[in-house]
């Protein structure tokens, strides 16, 4: 299933646990610098656009275009290997939480790099041999992620292919963007149906792997097994579980 197939079938109800996370867009928003003009590639319903700056959007899904607030920028249909602009059109292009679903993200990056004067991607690391387990959920009840990366490029490599230079980016605990890793503090909010549907990961793995994981979640956090596995977890404000900045 393509990209845009996987969000025109899980898209419906996006809006409702995904959206800017202002601590995160405040690190976006720096890293485009001074730019007046900029492309956000594979836009979604908007999130993490600037408002104070020109902003035209790219997003393959109708049904994610659709769900764009009427205030929004304007979004064309269009993918990130082959963007309809003139070299160095804009000052800045940007993506957020989008490159792990490219085709071929180096194409992206590099017609990105073409089209704009800066490249800002918010993404994550894959990398490290170790990554897995960076997270509880992936390293106790949802190993088929790591399947989903198999073959993808590292981020290095992404880093590589334009010239970025890479920043790590925390995860506050009461973060208000419903990615995949956006809940590590609150783990009960894994178990909602509603915030499983606003993250690929869920679709992508299967209803099998996701029942599964589900269930012994739900088993240990009624014995107390969670709460004893991640109690370093308790305290801490924000985590660093492998989000990335790319920035060129």
């Amino acid at each position: 299933m393509s990209s845009t197939q996987l969000y025109d079938t899980i898209g419906a109800t996006y809006t409702q646990t995904r959206r800017t996370e202002p601590r995160i867009a405040a690190r976006i928003w720096a890293a485009l610098g001074e730019a007046r003009t900029v492309l956000n590639v594979g836009a979604g319903t908007g999130s993490y656009e600037p408002s104070d700056r020109y902003v035209l959007a790219v997003e393959p899904s109708a049904l994610m275009r659709s769900q764009r607030p009427a205030d929004a920028p304007p979004c064309l249909a269009g993918t990130a290997d082959s963007l309809p602009f003139d070299d160095q059109s804009f000052d800045a292009a940007m993506s957020v939480s989008s490159i792990h679903h490219w085709p071929d993200p180096i194409a992206g990056l590099r017609e990105m790099r073409r089209v704009a004067r800066r490249v800002v991607v918010f993404t994550h690391d894959t990398s490290d041999a170790g990554w897995l387990r960076r997270f509880w959920l992936t390293r106790d009840y949802l190993p088929e992620v790591a399947d989903l990366i198999t073959g993808r490029p590292a981020v290095t490599e992404l880093a590589e292919a334009i010239g970025a230079r890479l920043e790590p980016v925390t995860i506050p605990w009461d973060c208000v963007d419903g990615f995949f890793e956006a809940h590590w503090r609150r783990p009960e909010a894994y178990l909602e149906e509603d915030v499983r549907r606003g993250v690929s990961v869920w679709a992508r793995v299967g209803p099998e792997a996701e029942r599964r994981a589900v269930h012994d979640l739900r088993a240990d956090l009624a014995s107390g097994r969670w709460a004893e596995r991640n109690r370093d977890l308790v305290d801490l404000d924000a985590a660093e579980l492998g989000l990335r900045l790319l920035i060129a």
